[in-house]
């Protein structure tokens, strides 16, 4: 049976409004528009879903101090910031009179909020349903990665491949396709053919299996055979002010220490059961309580509470630098600095920022770019280290300063290995092209051509297409499918690296050392000031 939705049609006069409403002309002044430009206050952020509506505007913001996207409201008239709550996305509607909001993962159909919002009922989508048909939608989304790739890559040539062909090739294969995965797998095999480092098919309607997150403690734990309670070896170090790098076990009364037993959990016996993670499942987040005594003992053991995380890299990670940095300053006598860069986000720019202006006072300098994840913000950090010095200045009761500031003067070596990636790549070839240092290590991956977002499918899922390339004054194309060579080759040997040897940091060390001795001493203030009288 066939089904005919007519449109109501509505009365004349309303037509004849809705007629004159459409046509109505907008004459805009750009005469003297600039200075018609007014400041509206903000914080230091991210802004979206930026939208006005007669004197308001509405907008989601967010940064690295809040607790997730925050919805805000500006009132030009009060020239007043109203905070509206925690909502993730927002949609006004056509007539301006409704907002679409998500909180939570729920959506809410809300009219325009002056105040927090707090909707008291949700949209209920389960019953919402769509037949589609799979080989159908997946054909679709094959031939639309192919279109991607041949309208955005950065190459028009596609390095130099018959691309109609490529995509004749693997249509083939289409047939055979029964899941999502497999879809992924045939799409990642046609791109492959282009060879080169940020080509990925992702996501897609997919199975989302709940996560059941266990609790860690942060700490290493063994078994005592004989009582069958479990011993605390280390208790990793972390800072309890940030949340992805808290260490349970040592925040603000937590009465544990290594050496410790933890004789039971939320008061089940440990030597009940066959593993303590058993007992931690689904406790990420929440609060535990944990028997604890300096004995393989239940007698005179003491109650703790603890709130396990759900993630410890962090904290191995934490550990990890702040090993480095006191081996280079036991190493050095305190003379040479250390500073890692996980990735070229705002992440590993802050590691930067962390680490490099206390250390200005060092002669020297290691900057580690091993397992660098990649990002954009490798010129700023190659800003700060090549700065040229043009005068130096003093205060009284203060040091010797330098213009530019906040300069590293002394020598500085980079570390660099095959997991130096896409901006972790490009850092390396900046610091060596700009003769800032030696660079040790070994080759670097190899991926700069860049990728900047992507248009999604219809299922959800998305292309990563490389879409902008670096090349050299010389109009050579560089870096991608080779890397940068280091200027002293040191590969770490994988069983002395797990001993806890690390001959790249060695190497690094023996080779600063080396350059202080012929440095030049640090710059004094003049021993006789003007003499203004004669």
């Amino acid at each position: 049976d066939e089904v005919a939705v007519k449109k109501e049609e509505q009365p004349k006069e309303d037509k004849k409004e809705e007629s004159v409403e459409e046509n109505k002309d907008i004459s805009i002044d750009f005469d003297g528009i600039s200075g018609r430009v007014i400041k509206i206050p903000g914080k230091p952020g991210n802004y979206w879903g930026i939208s006005p509506v007669e004197s308001t505007i509405y907008y989601v913001y967010g940064s690295s101090k809040t607790d997730g996207p925050q919805m805000k409201m500006y009132d030009l008239k009060k020239r007043k910031e109203t905070d509206l709550g925690k909502v993730g996305s927002f949609l006004i509607s056509e007539n301006k009179k409704k907002m679409l909001v998500s909180v939570n993962g729920k959506r809410a159909v809300i009219d325009l909020p002056r105040s927090k919002v707090k909707p008291e009922k949700f949209l209920d989508l389960s019953g919402m349903n769509v037949m589609v048909n799979r080989a159908e939608e997946w054909k679709q989304i094959y031939n639309e990665s192919w279109r991607q790739m041949r309208d955005f890559f950065y190459a028009p040539n596609m390095h130099g491949l018959d691309w109609p062909s490529i995509r004749e090739k693997y249509a083939v294969l289409l047939p055979y396709v029964k899941n999502r995965n497999d879809l992924n797998y045939v799409i990642g095999e046609m791109i492959g053919e282009i060879s080169i480092g940020h080509a990925y098919v992702l996501g897609g309607d997919k199975p989302k299996p709940k996560r059941i997150k266990t609790g860690l403690l942060g700490a290493q734990l063994s078994r005592d055979d004989a009582s069958g309670y479990f011993r605390i070896d280390e208790i990793l170090p972390g800072e309890n002010w940030t949340k992805q790098v808290r260490s349970p076990l040592t925040e603000v009364g937590v009465d544990v220490n290594e050496g410790d037993y933890i004789i039971a959990v939320n008061g089940k016996p440990l030597n009940d059961v066959a593993d303590i993670y058993q007992l931690l499942v689904g406790t990420a987040g929440k609060q535990v309580m944990l028997t604890v005594n300096g004995t393989a003992s239940a007698e005179g053991a003491r109650d703790v509470i603890v709130v396990p995380t759900a993630d410890e890299s962090k904290l191995y990670y934490f550990k990890w630098v702040r090993g480095n940095v006191e081996k280079v300053n036991k190493a050095t006598d305190g003379q040479v600095g250390y500073i890692h860069i996980p990735d070229m986000g705002p992440g590993g720019l802050n590691e930067f920022v962390k680490y490099f202006y206390p250390q200005l006072n060092k002669k020297a300098l290691i900057i580690d770019d091993r397992g660098n994840g990649g990002g954009n913000v490798s010129p700023m950090i190659i800003e700060r280290l090549n700065r040229q010095l043009a005068l130096y200045g003093m205060s009284r009761n203060n040091g010797v300063s330098t213009k530019p500031n906040q300069m590293m003067l002394g020598p500085k070596v980079l570390l660099m290995d095959n997991y130096s990636a896409s901006d972790g790549d490009l850092f390396p070839y900046q610091f060596k092209k700009l003769k800032i240092g030696a660079i040790i290590g070994i080759r670097s991956w190899g991926g700069v051509v860049g990728i900047r977002g992507s248009l999604p499918f219809v299922d959800g899922g998305d292309l990563r297409r490389p879409e902008f390339a670096p090349f050299d004054e010389n109009g050579k194309w560089v870096i991608e499918g080779h890397g940068v060579d280091p200027d002293i080759v040191v590969d770490n040997d994988p069983a002395k690296e797990y001993a806890g040897e690390d001959q790249q940091l060695d190497k690094a060390i023996e080779v600063i050392m080396e350059q202080l001795k012929n440095a030049k001493p640090p710059m004094e203030v003049p021993k006789e000031f003007p003499d203004k009288s004669k």
